[in-house]
Order: C-alpha cells, then sequence, then structure tokens
C-alpha cells in the first residue's frame, strides 16, 4: 500500500495511506502489523484520516528505511496479523458518536425547533425518570432517582421546560460518559484476563503425550492438564481428580473438585493433581463474554472509596429535599425551592469516583500492570509492608544451567536429558531453565518414564523401568525421600560451588546429579527496593525455598530489610497472617504455584508475566513485563488515585454547598442546574486525564 509521509522528526513519522479512510478493522490490522516490529517503539493510527504516528528506534539500523519498506509492503487484505475481536477502537467510536448525537441533537432543537414541539418533546423524556423516582419512592427509597424526577417535574410544574430539558440532557451525557468509561475498562480487564496459552500437552494414539499448539487442537481431542497449568479449553473429564479455581469465571476464592465427567471451563486452573479432558470445542467459545459478565457481576471493580462515595450520595438526598422544604417555606419562593433540587452531590459523586479508578485501571496498562479491580488499588496505596519471591521475582524469569555435576559414574548428557523430560511438564522459571539447555544441546527428551508427580515446592516423582527418580530441592531428596551421596563422593558433594542455586536428581534412592542453576540478580532490584522505601514501605522482606547461603546473597545484593530461606508455601501464607495480626498491609509478589497460598492471603497478591498460571489467576495485580520498576510506578498510580478521589470529594462538597446556599440565597436560582451539571462533567472529564 502506497503511503505518503505528511511530517517527519528524529524518530518520529507522521504517514498517511493511500486508502480513504480506514475501517476500524484495518486500522486494527495496521497498529498491529507496524507494532509487531522489534525497531517500532509506538504506533497511533487515526482512521478517520487514514494517518499514522510512527515512533521508532534510531539507534536501529536503517530503522527509517525499513519503515518505509513495512509500508510500502503493508496490504489489509493479505495481512497475517488479525484485528482484535472486541476491538477498543470500535467502542471509543460507539460512544463518542453516541455522545456527539446527543449534543448535536440538544442543539439542532434549540435552534429549529417551535417551542410548542420542544415542551411536548421535553415532557414526553420526562416519563422515563418520573418513573424510576416513582419505582423508588414505592421501595420506600427517598434516593437519586427521587430526586433527579423532583427537579424534572418541578421545573415542567412552573412552565421551566428549558431548564428541565437541559437537566435531562446533562443527565443523559453523564450516564453515557459513566457507561463508556465502565464498558471500557470491563472489556480492558477482560482482555487482559482473556487466555495466553499457546500449547498444550494432547495424548496421542499410541498414548503418547505431544506438545502442541492450541491452535491445532480439535474436538475429540484429549489433552493433559496437571498441578498449575491453565486449562486451555472447555472440556469434558474422561480421566483424573484435580482442585480448580474457577475464580476468573465465578468470583469463586475456593478451588473445585473436578473428576471423571465432570466440566472444565477454559481459563481455569488445576491447583493440584491431573485432568484428561476431551476438548468440547476448539476455541474456548463464549469465555471473554463470561469473564465480561463476571465482572459486571461482581463489586471487584469497586474501591472502599467508591462504595463510601456512592452511600453518601444516597444519605444526601433525605438533606437535599429538606433544604428544598426549609426555603419554600421561610421564603415562599417557588423558583428558590426548586433551585435547590436542581442541585445535589449524587450525580458528581456517583459519577467521578468510579470514573477515577477506572481511569486509573486503564492507565496502569499503559504501564505493562494488569489490575483487576479498583480496590487492589487502593490497598496498594496503604501497604506497608512487601514480601517478595526470590527466583523469577527479584531474580531473572529465566535462569540458566550452568553445569551438570554427575554422581555415581552417570554421563552428565544423559542426567540432563532425563531431568527435562522429568521438568517440562511443569511451570517454573528453573523447570524451563532445564528444557531449554537440553533443546540447547540438542538432547531429545523422549518420554520413557511413567506418570508424573508434582509435590508443590519440593519436586517431581516419577519411575524409569521400576526405579524412582526424583527431581527437586535438598530437601526433598534427602530428608524426604531419603536419598544419600554414592559412597566416596562426599567430597565432591561438599565442594559444590555455592555461587549458583543446586537442583538434585536421584534415581533409586542415590543421588545421580546436580543441576547447577546461574540465576542472577535482576539489575533493577536494588534501586526498586531503595525507592520502594522511599515510597513509604517500612518493611521489605523475601521469602524463598532456596537455601539460606543463596538467600543471603540476593539480600545482601539487594537491600531487602530481612529474608526467610528454606520456607514452605503455607510458611509464607502463615508469615503474611501473623504480619496482619500486627495490623500491617501486605503485599505479594510472586510468579510459581508455591506462591499461591501467599498471593490468596495477601492484602494485594502480585504475578510477575512469566510466572506459573495459577499465580497469575489468583493475583490481583499482574505485571505484563518482568520490570520491577513497576512496582515503583504502581505505588506512584495509586497513591495520586486516592489524592485525586480526595480533591473530587472536597470539590463536590464544596462546591455544590455553595450552590445550593447561593439558592437559598436567591442568587441565580435559574442557573444552578447548569453550573451543577457543567461541573459535574466537567470533574468527570478530569477524572478521565492521566495521573502520571
Amino acid at each position: 500500500m502506497r503511503a505518503r509521509i505528511l511530517h517527519e522528526s528524529r524518530g518520529r513519522m507522521r504517514v498517511h495511506m493511500a486508502i480513504g479512510t480506514m475501517t476500524v478493522a484495518q486500522a486494527d490490522t495496521f497498529e498491529l502489523y507496524l507494532i509487531g516490529h522489534s525497531f517500532v517503539r509506538d504506533v497511533k493510527v487515526y482512521e478517520r484520516t487514514a494517518d499514522a504516528v510512527i515512533f521508532y528506534d534510531r539507534k536501529e539500523a536503517d530503522a527509517r528505511s525499513r519503515v518505509i519498506r513495512m509500508l510500502s509492503e503493508f496490504d489489509p487484505d493479505t495481512c497475517e496479523e488479525e484485528a482484535p475481536a472486541h476491538s477498543p477502537r470500535a467502542l471509543q467510536h460507539e460512544y463518542t458518536d453516541r455522545i456527539a448525537f446527543q449534543i448535536a441533537r440538544f442543539v439542532c432543537e434549540k435552534l429549529f425547533l417551535p417551542a410548542w414541539i420542544r415542551d411536548i418533546l421535553t415532557a414526553i423524556r420526562a416519563v422515563p425518570y418520573i418513573y424510576e423516582g416513582i419505582k423508588s419512592l414505592a421501595k420506600l427509597r427517598l434516593e437519586v432517582p427521587v430526586l433527579d424526577a423532583s427537579s424534572i417535574s418541578a421545573s415542567i410544574a412552573k412552565g421551566d421546560y428549558n431548564t428541565a430539558s437541559a437537566v435531562m440532557f446533562m443527565l443523559g451525557i453523564g450516564d453515557t460518559m459513566d457507561e463508556w468509561t465502565h464498558k471500557k475498562s470491563i472489556n480492558d480487564l477482560a482482555g487482559i484476563m482473556a487466555l495466553d496459552v499457546e500449547k498444550a500437552w494432547v495424548l496421542s494414539g499410541d498414548g503418547q503425550e505431544i506438545l502442541v499448539p492450541v491452535g491445532e487442537i480439535q474436538a475429540k481431542d484429549t489433552i493433559i492438564i496437571r498441578t498449575g497449568n491453565m486449562i486451555p479449553l472447555d472440556g469434558i473429564v474422561k480421566k483424573g481428580d484435580a482442585m480448580v479455581n474457577q475464580s476468573s469465571l465465578t468470583g469463586e476464592g475456593i478451588p473445585v473438585h473436578k473428576s471423571d465427567g465432570g466440566f472444565v471451563y477454559a481459563g481455569t486452573v488445576i491447583e493440584e493433581g491431573e485432568l484428561f479432558v476431551e476438548v468440547s470445542s476448539e476455541s474456548g467459545n463464549g469465555r471473554y463474554d463470561r469473564i465480561v459478565k463476571m465482572i459486571e457481576d461482581s463489586e471487584r471493580l469497586k474501591s472502599e472509596a467508591e462504595t463510601k462515595a456512592s452511600n453518601l450520595a444516597d444519605r444526601l438526598v433525605p438533606w437535599t429535599f429538606a433544604a428544598t422544604a426549609l426555603t419554600w417555606l421561610f421564603t415562599r419562593d417557588m423558583t428558590r425551592a426548586t433551585s435547590i433540587l436542581m442541585v445535589d452531590f449524587c450525580c458528581a459523586l456517583k459519577l467521578s469516583m468510579p470514573v477515577a479508578v477506572l481511569s486509573a485501571m486503564r492507565e496502569a496498562g499503559k504501564y505493562h500492570i494488569s489490575v483487576k479491580g479498583g480496590k487492589f488499588l487502593e490497598e496498594f496505596s496503604r501497604a506497608d509492608t512487601i514480601i517478595f519471591d526470590k527466583t523469577g521475582t527479584l531474580t531473572y524469569a529465566r535462569p540458566t544451567v550452568k553445569d551438570v555435576v554427575p554422581f555415581g559414574d552417570n554421563d552428565k548428557r544423559e542426567m540432563l536429558r532425563l531431568a527435562a523430560c522429568l521438568e517440562e511438564h511443569y511451570p517454573h522459571s528453573i523447570a524451563n531453565a532445564v528444557v531449554e539447555e537440553a533443546k540447547k544441546q540438542g538432547l531429545d527428551h523422549e518420554e520413557h518414564h511413567t506418570k508424573v508427580d508434582y509435590v508443590v515446592a519440593h519436586g517431581i516423582a516419577s519411575s524409569i523401568d521400576g526405579e524412582k527418580v526424583c527431581i527437586g530441592s535438598r530437601h526433598f531428596i534427602f530428608d524426604d525421600e531419603s536419598c544419600t551421596i554414592p559412597e566416596g563422593e562426599e567430597e565432591k558433594y561438599n565442594t559444590l560451588p555455592e555461587e549458583y542455586s543446586h537442583l538434585y536428581l536421584s534415581i533409586g534412592g542415590r543421588l545421580s546429579a546436580v543441576i547447577l542453576i546461574e540465576d542472577p540478580v535482576k539489575a533493577e532490584a536494588k534501586e526498586v527496593v531503595s525507592k520502594l522505601h522511599d515510597a513509604g514501605f517500612e518493611k521489605i522482606v523475601m521469602m524463598t525455598g532456596d537455601s539460606e547461603r543463596t538467600a543471603k546473597v540476593v539480600c545482601e545484593a539487594t537491600g531487602i530489610d530481612e529474608f526467610m530461606a528454606e520456607v514452605l508455601p503455607e510458611d509464607k501464607a502463615s508469615f503474611i497472617s501473623q504480619e496482619h495480626a500486627k495490623g500491617r498491609k501486605c503485599i505479594m509478589i510472586g510468579d510459581g504455584v508455591n506462591d499461591s497460598p501467599a498471593l490468596s492471603e495477601a492484602d494485594v497478591g502480585v504475578a510477575m508475566n512469566s510466572g506459573a498460571a495459577i499465580a497469575r489467576e489468583i493475583a490481583d495485580i499482574t505485571f505484563t513485563s518482568d520490570d520491577l520498576m513497576a512496582l515503583v510506578t504502581l505505588r506512584k498510580l495509586s497513591e495520586a488515585l486516592m489524592g485525586r478521589i480526595k480533591r473530587n470529594y472536597r470539590f463536590i462538597v464544596s462546591f455544590n454547598s455553595f450552590l445550593i446556599f447561593m439558592g437559598m440565597m436567591g442568587v441565580f436560582p435559574s442557573t444552578t442546574a447548569l453550573l451543577h451539571n457543567a461541573s459535574t462533567i466537567g470533574i468527570g472529564l478530569n477524572s478521565m486525564t492521566d495521573l502520571i
């Protein structure tokens, strides 16, 4: 497709595509096509004008010429990139068009319709508001709908159709904006919670387990899902027994037992056990809609500040009516009295608070932070204790195998092959490192072991040729399994390099190999810990299942206050319970299956992007990148949000109190409705702006 460069500066190019106007699908496809290249930093596509602004990395060789070549090669009809099914761009079009229509209709009616027709239309449009007010009264509730109905009815009764029309116009705009921001945030959140599973284990006709891309799995295929893994497709359990976490669909925090004949849903996660599932549909149909319904039906989006604002708005309604009655009683001036009905705290409180929270959740997404509800931002701003897991959190998410030390005359390559054969079944950064090293060395680890059992926070057990094979921590191999070191090799064991983490492999009750894992601390970890202290966290703790020696090295390198080594999952959760008993608010940051209990116990659970599916599922906040600096950004964002909420609250109460007082004094009584509604929309628009 031909493109014309409209403007260009260093690392930035604005182009016009020779296409007239773009459809929403074409714009989404074009944006995905451009952003999919490593040298393109950011892209903004304007479908109405067929323009695009491209930010590229000037340090990349020939980046400018590569951008131009990309533009010339783009064809929306043959592009492999697929536009998202639920496009944020389409949602924006829908609501901007709706608001534009509401404004245009209001202006055109004022300019072109005779007064008597406008009055009739106003009376007709008032009916739904009056009906809602009557319904509220019938339930003996003196709430916002009653106030809206009263102000509109009073204006019509006085013959002031212009004021009634203006009030309904402002209420309509406010409702549309509220609906837009809620739907956008819900859709964004549903997109974040959508599946991120690329491959799954499929049982072949000859009984072998084959790792297959999810897109290639057909209905009636049998897939195998084990502890810590996400179920990628809907289906019926044919064999197995497991506890499944369905909180992403049902909101239940307690896992559900699944066995033969049970139905499982795409996107749920196995906490413990193993299932053989016959796929019922190829793409997990309906999951997105189920997520949206779950979010809409739940209270997870509500922060404490939002709930208080909503409750306060309803509690203030009787006082507004009391002020109206007193004004009429003392002045006998109906205009003054009804002017108070035009002003209330309810609209602004109920609009601005949710908009501020949902806007902050949207902004968090720009920094690769997925927040599942406004209350978690509020809790994050108040927290004073933060607990880190080590592996994959403070250290890089992709540790590497430095060496394999064999014992008992075993072959080094054969031990690595066997370790990879066991580890490939389970999601953990160290397991991934073993599998990756075997792949790098060209080792084919075709399975010939029996069923694999995963022991949370300990390791993996199976058997080969009748001998038990175990791989995992020192505690698992020597304490739980009572394995022994081959005779005469104690010195080799005692002199294993201390700078590495150790993964132990045993066969038939004897130590067969120790895999040395290099897991360097993240470059930004020390700076992040320092900034978290500056941000108000009084206590920063690291908890790990690794040895005390390794934990101490990481603690010293990062400046963390204290650490606990060789802990079990229940130990992490127990520590958080103890902190709660001391009155502390805790944040837990982890990435593994063994972090799940602590993530649930914490006031806010944060999961790293590269972690296990169960950790991301249970966590309240997920980082879609592995940069720890997102924690500092999240603290700034959450504190800025609480500051905005407090400012909004003070402004709404003070400004509307001022308007009510002016109305009672008879000062500009006919314009109080306009000033009130204009301030409500203004504060709503301000609440949609970025905090950082």
